[in-house]
C-alpha cells in the first residue's frame, strides 16, 4: 500500500516535469533559450517574406530627428514590429550617396539602422540590428529584393529581408524593405556559435589606390589594410589580422588558392554578381560593397547593397550610359575592363583557373535553369509586385510615382529575362562573352531596346 503510494507520487512529479519541459521547449525564447540547431526566433517572425510587415517608430521630437539624419547620429526610440514593442531602441539615418542626396534635394525618407542593444541589452527575438531600406534610385522597390533572393536560390550566406510598412508616431511614413545587418546574430545564423571574422572593407578616399578594398596583399604590415580592419563587425585580434594577410598573400599568387578562398562560395556568389550587371561592386570603379568573412585562414565573399545593381550605376560605365541592349548582354567572362579585372585577384585569379572557370559556367548554368527557364523568376517577380502594390500605391514618401513603379517593376522583370536569354547565348557560343569580342561582333546580341535603363530609377527623379 505504502509502495503504491510512493508509485503515485513519483508517476504525478514525473509527468509535471514532463509538462514543465514541454512548455520550455515550446516557448523557450520567451525564457531567454534557443535551441543549439534551430532557426533563430526572428527569421520565422519580421523575415516571413510572405506579407507586409507594420514597424512603427515611436519618438519624442522626429524632426529633431530628421533635420540631423545626415550626421548619422543615434536617437533613442520605442520600435512596435508587428505590434510588439521594443523599448530604448536606437535608431540613425544610413548610407552614403543616398543619405547625401536625400539631404541635398530636401527629402525626409532616408534609410534607417535600428540598434536593438544601442542603449541597453536586447534584441528582436536574437537579432541585434536591422536595416529599412528605402529604394533610394530604385523605382522597381525591388533591386535588393531580387539579388537577395537570387543569392539565397545559389546558397550564398546572405541577409534575410521582407517588407515593412513603416509609421511614425502614427502617421504613415512608407514601404521599405527590413534587411537583417550581417553582424552578430546573422553570423550566428550563417556559422554557428564559433563564427569567425566579418569585415566590411571600404574606402576613406574614393580617388585613392585602396589596394586592401580590391583585397590586393600588398605587405605584412597591419596598416596597409587599414580599410578592411576599420571596418571589422568584431574586435579582431593580431592572430586575427595576420589570418586574413597570409590568405591575401596566397590569392595574389594565383596558386593553391583553395587554401585561402571558400572556392566553391566565391564562384557562387560570382555568378549573381555578374548576372545583375551591379558596377557599384568589388567589380567596379569602387571595388566595394561586400562584405568579408574569414574563419580558420579561409576567405568568403557576401553580397551587400544592390539599389544601383541592373546597370543603373553611372560612375566608370562606358559609353552610352543607357544602351540596355549593351548591359543586358554584358559578358559574363570579363565583367570589367582589363585594368580593373587586373586588380581584383578574387576575380581574375580564380578564373585563371580552367577548373574554376569552367565550375563558374556550370553554375551560370544551373542558375539560368533553375531559376530562369524554369519559370520561378516570373512567378516570384509577379507575385512580390501584387504584395506590395497597395503600398506603394499609398506611399507618403515615395521617390516615384504609382506609375513609375508600375513601369520599373515591369523593366526589372523584363532586364532579368532578356538578361537570362544572353547569358544562355554566352554559354552555348552563341553570343560573344568577354568585351574583347563583344567589341568586334555584336550580331547575336539579345535585342533590349524594348527596356530604358532610367526607368529603374535615376537622381533626375529626385529633382520632381
Amino acid at each position: 500500500m505504502l509502495r503504491a503510494k510512493h508509485i503515485d507520487l513519483i508517476c504525478i512529479a514525473v509527468m509535471m516535469l514532463a509538462v514543465i519541459a514541454t512548455l520550455l521547449f515550446m516557448n523557450g525564447e520567451a525564457f531567454g533559450l534557443t535551441a543549439a540547431s534551430s532557426a533563430p526566433g526572428y527569421e520565422a517572425r519580421l523575415f516571413d517574406k510572405t506579407k507586409v510587415h507594420t514597424v512603427d517608430i515611436l519618438m519624442e521630437d522626429w524632426d529633431a530627428f530628421l533635420e540631423t539624419a545626415a550626421k548619422e547620429e543615434y536617437a533613442p526610440c520605442t520600435l512596435v514590429i508587428d505590434g510588439e514593442k521594443f523599448s530604448n531602441v536606437g535608431l540613425r539615418a544610413k548610407g552614403n550617396n543616398s543619405r547625401r542626396l536625400t539631404e541635398k534635394y530636401g527629402l525626409e525618407r532616408y534609410s534607417l539602422k535600428v540598434e536593438f542593444d544601442h542603449y541597453e541589452y536586447g534584441s528582436y527575438h536574437g537579432l541585434d540590428k536591422l536595416s529599412l531600406d528605402s529604394s533610394f534610385q530604385d523605382n522597381s522597390y525591388m533591386k535588393t529584393w531580387i539579388t537577395y533572393d537570387m543569392m539565397n536560390h545559389m546558397d550564398i550566406p546572405t541577409p534575410l529581408c521582407s517588407w515593412a510598412w513603416v509609421r511614425v508616431n502614427g502617421e504613415d511614413w512608407g514601404l521599405f524593405l527590413a534587411v537583417e545587418e550581417p553582424e552578430e546574430a546573422f553570423a550566428k545564423r550563417n556559422f554557428g556559435n564559433d563564427y569567425g571574422q566579418l569585415y566590411k572593407p571600404d574606402y576613406r578616399k574614393l580617388d585613392a589606390e585602396n589596394a586592401d578594398v580590391h583585397l590586393r596583399y600588398t605587405d605584412d604590415d597591419f596598416d596597409s589594410y587599414d580599410n578592411i580592419f576599420r571596418h571589422s563587425k568584431f574586435d579582431p585580434t593580431d592572430a586575427d589580422k595576420q589570418r586574413l594577410i597570409d590568405a591575401l598573400k596566397i590569392l595574389s599568387t594565383g596558386e593553391s588558392l583553395e587554401t585561402a578562398i571558400d572556392v566553391d562560395e566565391v564562384l557562387r556568389y560570382f555568378t549573381v554578381q555578374v548576372f545583375v550587371v551591379n558596377m557599384d561592386s568589388y567589380l567596379g570603379r569602387t571595388g566595394h560593397n561586400y562584405f568579408l568573412y574569414e574563419q580558420d585562414g579561409i576567405l568568403q565573399i557576401l553580397p551587400w547593397d544592390y539599389n544601383l545593381a541592373f546597370a543603373t550605376y553611372s560612375l566608370g560605365m562606358p559609353d552610352p550610359i543607357n544602351d540596355s541592349t549593351l548591359y543586358v548582354n554584358y559578358p559574363i567572362n570579363t565583367p570589367a575592363s582589363g585594368e580593373i579585372m587586373r586588380k581584383r585577384p578574387l576575380y581574375h585569379n580564380l578564373m585563371k583557373n580552367n577548373e574554376y572557370y569552367e565550375q563558374y559556367h556550370k553554375y551560370f548554368d544551373y542558375l539560368i535553369e533553375s531559376y530562369f527557364e524554369s519559370g520561378y523568376f516570373t512567378d516570384f517577380a509577379e507575385e512580390t509586385a501584387d504584395m506590395i502594390a497597395p503600398y506603394v500605391g499609398k506611399d507618403p514618401t515615395a521617390f516615384c510615382s504609382y506609375a513609375d513603379w508600375q513601369l520599373g517593376a515591369k523593366t526589372i522583370r523584363n532586364f532579368c529575362l532578356l538578361r537570362a536569354e544572353s547569358v544562355r547565348g554566352q554559354l552555348d557560343g552563341t553570343i560573344t562573352s568577354t568585351i574583347a569580342a563583344q567589341a568586334e561582333n555584336k550580331s547575336n546580341f539579345i535585342d533590349a531596346s524594348s527596356i530604358w535603363l532610367p526607368d529603374l530609377g535615376e537622381i533626375a527623379d529626385l529633382k520632381d
